[in-house]
């Protein structure tokens, strides 16, 4: 599988580590009145869907950056490749 990694151009998969949801970016508040169940919902409730998907993939051997892969998980096929910290900074503005 190819990531079209948006500094670096076309890079095997093999160079990536796959490290989940892309939600994980969005990280509750631990000082909030209903943190714990916050936390618990953040670290063990995921979905398994069968089709689009945004993950975070670590570039571990390339630049060490973080990415949100836009992927089919039925065919693999990738349609959008970003900038983890480009998508966390949107999203900090209310996108």
């Amino acid at each position: 599988m190819i990531i079209n990694h948006p500094l670096l151009g076309p890079r095997d998969a093999q160079e990536f580590t796959y490290l989940g949801d892309a939600t994980l970016i969005d990280r509750p508040d631990g000082m909030a009145d209903a943190a714990p169940e916050a936390f618990h919902d953040y670290l063990h409730l995921r979905d398994n869907p069968a089709g689009t998907h945004r993950e975070l993939w670590y570039h571990e051997g390339g630049d060490r950056s973080w990415l949100v892969v836009t992927r089919d998980t039925r065919t693999h096929e990738i349609t959008r490749v970003d900038l983890a910290r480009d998508v966390a900074l949107q999203r900090g503005r209310g996108a």
